[in-house]
């Protein structure tokens, strides 16, 4: 840390490379709430290598960030209280009503759909500001540490402490926190325990509101599905496990193999939607947290999926009860290594195949033969054209 006794600087560390800057905050200022360090950036305090910088831009280990001294923020202790309005009663009710665990360190939520977690533009109900409600037995809110997009369900952690904050973050920046969700998508992936590896960048043209794959500029991103059941050809019930942390990730990757999250317009268009009675809302749910706990123990929460998903597992046929597969194997396995490796090895011995059979077909129609004659033996003979591969499209 540097500079004169006002304004600080603090150089971003290779553990920080490629978070967040409002999670940099949460791991190392917990004390800086979100409302001041949207304040500074808003007004031009808060710089990354001298340029202004947003709550939600990604930094860089080694880049220089700029920040003003807290205790100006503090002159009136009540200033930040004053800036959010007393919760009334059906509002706390409501949010003590979505808590689904709560020990000394963390809160947990089940957020439902529709809610954001963090306000914006246009952003009325959020959770941050609803966590007056959960402050229970202490004096200190809780602290947001990770987010779920406004349409997707289900787990969210809060912290209860500084400390706690500062543990669950380095969690899951370091992707030590285990983060499993249940997905309802349009057709069925051909290979049912797959990983996709396609980078990730924002889109042009969309203000940053809309993410794309960029196999130039994107930064890495790598998702684990697994398929739990599939009704028919028509959709398939899926467990998914973000391996990065990229905004939209799991959307954009699932929509990127041609199986796009049902209900998700944003991404699919009007590919993502399913007739039947099946609610045109996000499938997408945080199903389960897996991670540790500043004193060592392990949390491991469940969320219940929220009405509209629930409806369309059972209208689909599919059973919750085999939805929650076992988490024995970790995602470093060499099992789950060698099955990447068969997988692969399976999708090139079968594009090589179409490739020789087009081949084959397209020798035949330039000398005018056609198939050659089934044999006396009643085998069958070969066929002029390759069984197509439709195999999911992975890196």
């Amino acid at each position: 840390m540097s500079g004169h006794e006002d304004v600080r600087q603090f150089t971003v560390a290779p553990d920080d490379d490629d978070i967040r800057l409002d999670r940099w905050f949460k791991r190392h200022m917990p004390e800086a709430s979100f409302t001041i360090v949207s304040k500074w950036a808003r007004t031009g305090q808060l710089r990354v290598d001298g340029s202004r910088a947003k709550p939600g831009d990604r930094i860089r280990a080694g880049q220089v960030l700029r920040v003003p001294p807290l205790e100006a923020e503090r002159v009136s202790p009540m200033a930040e209280k004053r800036e959010r309005r007393p919760l009334t009663e059906d509002q706390i009710e409501f949010a003590r009503s979505l808590v689904i665990h709560k020990d000394a360190h963390a809160i947990v939520i089940n957020k439902p759909p529709g809610l954001a977690t963090q306000g914006g533009t246009g952003q009325k109900a959020h959770v941050d500001g609803l966590l007056d409600a959960l402050k229970f037995d202490r004096d200190e809110r809780p602290k947001l540490v990770h987010r779920l997009d406004k349409d997707t369900s289900g787990v969210l952690l809060l912290a209860r402490t500084a400390r706690a904050a500062a543990h669950f973050s380095k969690a899951f920046s370091g992707r030590t926190a285990r983060k499993i969700y249940w997905a309802i998508v349009m057709g069925v992936p051909e290979i049912p325990d797959g990983r996709i590896d396609l980078p990730l960048a924002k889109q042009p043209g969309t203000g940053g509101e809309k993410m794309h794959v960029d196999q130039e500029g994107g930064q890495r991103a790598a998702s684990r599905y697994r398929r739990i059941d599939r009704a028919a050809n028509r959709a398939a019930w899926l467990e998914l496990q973000p391996l990065t942390g990229r905004t939209h990730q799991l959307r954009v990757h699932m929509e990127a193999i041609g199986h796009p999250i049902v209900g998700d317009g944003k991404y699919g268009g009007k590919d993502s939607f399913l007739t039947g009675g099946i609610s045109r809302k996000l499938h997408l749910h945080a199903r389960r947290l897996k991670i540790e706990k500043p004193d060592g123990g392990v949390l491991n929460v469940i969320a219940e999926p929220p009405e509209h998903f629930a409806a369309s597992l059972t209208n689909l046929g599919f059973d919750p009860v085999e939805g929650d597969l076992p988490l024995e194997e970790e995602l470093d396995d060499p099992g789950f290594k060698a099955r990447l490796a068969k997988n692969k090895s399976r999708d090139i011995r079968r594009a090589k195949r179409d490739e020789h059979a087009a081949r084959r077909g397209a020798a035949r129609k330039s000398t005018g033969r056609g198939a050659p004659p089934a044999k006396p033996s009643g085998k069958k003979g070969g066929r002029p054209g390759g069984r197509s591969g439709g195999g999911t499209r992975r890196k």
